[in-house]
């Protein structure tokens, strides 16, 4: 089973992403979890993400493919925006279908801290005219190394 990665600049809603996404499924899964990340702030903020076409894809691939070996899931789709967005519109979402709940979210916490920490985009906040590239937090480097501090017992 291979998983479905997503990404464009086109925007889209979760919850219809969360219902094509169920109605895909086999009777085998049991369990559903999904995570939709909405752009933080108000007034005149926007995050613009940039990316290249292709290594993106393949490089989210890579570690969701991982994500569905590791935790035996029926199926896994993550879905990213690109460019400029504005506050309250959806940035991210991932669904992880599994037989058990643990799995499904373990799997979807697994790709969050993957995708928020090290997954190849480039993150310019803009805020009154004035810009900043965002870096992961000492946080979000944290969250990605306790999966590899897993991989490392199970070995």
């Amino acid at each position: 089973m291979r998983p479905v990665v997503l990404v464009s600049q086109a925007s889209f809603d979760a919850s219809d992403a969360a219902s094509a996404f169920h109605s895909s499924l086999t009777g085998e899964t049991g369990a559903v979890v999904t995570f939709a990340g909405i752009v933080r702030g108000s007034g005149d903020l926007s995050l613009t993400l940039q990316h290249y076409p292709g290594y993106t894809e393949r490089k989210i691939g890579e570690i969701a493919t991982r994500a569905i070996g590791r935790f035996g899931l029926d199926s896994l789709l993550v879905r990213h925006r690109v460019g400029t967005m504005r506050p309250g519109e959806t940035i991210v979402f991932v669904a992880a279908a599994g037989a058990h709940r643990r799995e499904a979210f373990e799997a979807c916490d697994f790709m969050m801290d993957y995708l928020k920490s090290a997954a190849p985009f480039w993150k310019l906040e803009t805020v009154d005219r004035e810009s900043r590239w965002i870096e992961p937090t000492a946080r979000d480097i944290a969250d990605r190394q306790r999966w590899e501090v897993d991989d490392a017992r199970d070995q």
